[in-house]
């Protein structure tokens, strides 16, 4: 009985015993999720700094996200260790992800032993890679598609950023393509001119039409900057600018005649906006 001899009702009790048994629970999981990350790795030889994220979608419910971010000069035998461990610790921690950062190319570490030795395989060969400035492997799961990778990299210059884009589309000569790629974007650093930007469709197409309009158009003028990418709605979209002197009517052109079902996607610029 409550105060005064009144009967509680039984949902009310039950409630009151629930919160009772739920004191020792965090009520914001994605924070204590982030928090035992952190305190788990910390100390760990060669990791420089734990950075973490935490997602609090529902009272006792989260997600957590981590990342080691490890000492530079760290040797590749080092990291392969760390990841291996990282694989285990994620196994084992639900709702928690994993990534490092080493040598400048950041790559999430799933609980699947076969898929994060692919990830892994891929960081060797970019960091390898010396037209390669910084890069992104990431998990990247959409709806029923579990198995997803979003890939991004930073190339030293335009022509390094093509030949990159087409190494990792095929069964290049420096890097294994992963399976199950959601979507791919290859581009030069900030600032960096003549500038590109080459990328693939949301389901991981080839905009074969767009890299020909724009290789077209490069052979015969001063390009000094792209975007090539295929899109779900479109196909594909051409941004090609080029420099004050060259023609610009011949190379709209010659962007469209490589393209030709591109149509009205293909748009060819001068540097001063013509």
């Amino acid at each position: 009985m409550g105060r005064n001899g009144l009967r509680w009702p039984v949902s009310i009790i039950a409630f009151a015993l629930g919160l009772t048994l739920l004191t020792g629970c965090a009520i914001d999981k994605g924070s204590a999720l982030a928090a035992d990350f952190e305190d788990d790795w910390a100390g760990t030889p060669d990791v420089a700094e734990i950075h973490t994220t935490d997602n609090n979608t529902l009272p006792f419910l989260g997600t957590a996200s981590g990342v080691l971010i490890l000492k530079d000069g760290t040797s590749a035998d080092r990291v392969t260790e760390l990841a291996n461990k990282l694989r285990e610790y994620v196994a084992g921690h639900d709702n928690t992800t994993g990534r490092i950062t080493a040598d400048g190319i950041t790559f999430t570490v799933v609980a699947d032993k076969t898929r994060a030795g692919k990830a892994l395989a891929l960081w060797h060969s970019l960091t390898d890679d010396h037209r390669v400035v910084t890069g992104d492997i990431k998990d990247a799961p959409w709806k029923e598609k579990t198995d997803r990778w979003e890939i991004k990299v930073t190339a030293v210059d335009s022509a390094g950023a093509m030949a990159l884009f087409k190494d990792m589309m095929a069964d290049g000569d420096q890097h294994q393509p992963l399976s199950k790629v959601t979507s791919l974007e290859v581009s030069t650093e900030r600032g960096v001119r003549p500038s590109l930007r080459v990328e693939t469709d949301f389901n991981d197409g080839f905009p074969a039409e767009a890299i020909a309009a724009y290789d077209a158009v490069v052979a015969r003028y001063r390009v000094v900057g792209a975007t090539l990418r295929r899109d779900r709605a479109t196909g594909s979209a051409v941004s090609i600018v080029v420099a004050n002197s060259a023609d610009l009517d011949r190379a709209g052109e010659l962007a469209r005649t490589a393209a030709p079902t591109l149509g009205a996607a293909v748009k060819v610029t001068s540097d001063g906006g013509g």
